[in-house]
C-alpha cells in the first residue's frame, strides 16, 4: 500500500534511538529518546500559492533530514510508524 500526503505535507520514517552513549553505557528502550531525525519517504503536491501554482520543496524523497521536537503527527501504516508533517517543520537536511 502506498502513501501520498496532501499538499504541503511530507511522510517522514524516524531513524532508529541510539542504543548506547557516546561512553558504550547501553541504554534501555524506556531510557531512549526519540530521535529528531528521519528519512524522506514520501511528499506532497506542495503548497497551494495564490496564482494557483504549486510551491516547490526544498526537500526531497529520500533525503535524511532533522525536525524540531514536537514536529509532526504520528500515524501508523502497516505497523509502521511515521511522522506527517509540514515542510517548515524541518530544520536541516543532513549529507
Amino acid at each position: 500500500m502506498s502513501t501520498k500526503p496532501i499538499g504541503e505535507k511530507i511522510l517522514v520514517k524516524r531513524l532508529e534511538a541510539e542504543g548506547k552513549t557516546a561512553g558504550g553505557i547501553v541504554l534501555p528502550d524506556s531510557a531512549k529518546e526519540k530521535p529528531k531525525e528521519g528519512k524522506i519517504i514520501a511528499l506532497g503536491d506542495g503548497k497551494l500559492l495564490d496564482n494557483g501554482d504549486r510551491a516547490k520543496f526544498q526537500v526531497k524523497k529520500g533525503d535524511k533530514v532533522v525536525f524540531s521536537s514536537y514536529a509532526g503527527t504520528e500515524v501508523m501504516i502497516n505497523d509502521e510508524e511515521f511522522l506527517l508533517m509540514s515542510e517548515d517543520d524541518i530544520l536541516a537536511v543532513i549529507d
